[in-house]
């Protein structure tokens, strides 16, 4: 999930200084920010499709440690490199682990070929590509989203917590969960486009829609799974 860390990074990124040189047309940024993000949902589909026999052998607490360690040293590089290589080695520590932890998620629902698993996926991708035209074609509305978004963040949050004691939150958490990612989709992608067009932003940008995907992804899961 985004972080008061994350928010404060975007900040200083609207700010940074490049040189001319460095600038690259808005249509290579959105490439390049668009196939890394389809990237990682490669990887992890790969990873739903082949690693769940692999990951089922490996002890939680190391799968949950690793996890974590490779997220966390994944974000620090894409967040401190400038160079879009090193960043896009940085996107891999976190697409891949997560992968994992997807994989994990999508065969407690039944594997890929699971209803639940399928509809997740197509809501997934239908809401994605809803949100980013509604980024396009109403940029001033997802300007005013930023702190709203956060505060639903540390919202959610909290009530991920109450749901772990109280089953009656579950399915609202799972809901405003997959409401407020939908949001962060349209407004990372808004963001995405006030930057300095470099390849290295791009690539950071697609780590956090990427992010924003795999958490909606994950939420609708637990939707559609409900009953499972």
């Amino acid at each position: 999930m985004d972080g008061l860390s994350s928010r404060s990074i975007r900040e200083e990124r609207l700010k940074q200084v490049v040189s001319e040189d460095q600038i690259i047309s808005t249509r290579a940024y959105n490439l390049i920010m668009g196939g890394v993000v389809l990237y990682g949902l490669v990887v992890n589909a790969i990873l739903c499709a082949f690693s769940s026999q692999i990951v089922a052998n490996i002890n939680p607490l190391v799968l949950l440690i690793g996890y974590i360690v490779l997220v966390i040293v994944g974000m620090v590089i894409t967040r401190k490199s400038k160079n879009a290589i090193i960043s896009f080695l940085g996107y891999n520590l976190i697409c891949v682990p997560l992968g994992l932890v997807i994989s994990v998620m999508v065969e407690a629902y039944g594997g890929i070929d699971a209803r639940p698993v399928q509809l997740a996926f197509i809501f997934t991708v239908g809401i994605t590509l809803i949100m980013v035209l509604a980024a396009v074609a109403f940029p001033k509305v997802f300007e005013k989203l930023g702190k709203a978004l956060f505060v639903a963040l540390i919202a959610i949050a909290v009530v991920g917590i109450i749901q772990m004691f109280v089953p009656a939150f579950r399915n609202i958490y799972s809901i405003l969960g997959a409401g407020l990612f939908s949001l962060y989709i349209g407004f990372d992608f808004y963001r995405s486009q006030q930057f300095a067009k470099t390849a290295d932003n791009a690539v950071d940008c697609a780590v956090d829609i990427y992010m924003d995907i795999a958490n909606l992804f994950l939420f609708l899961l637990r939707i559609f799974g409900r009953n499972d």
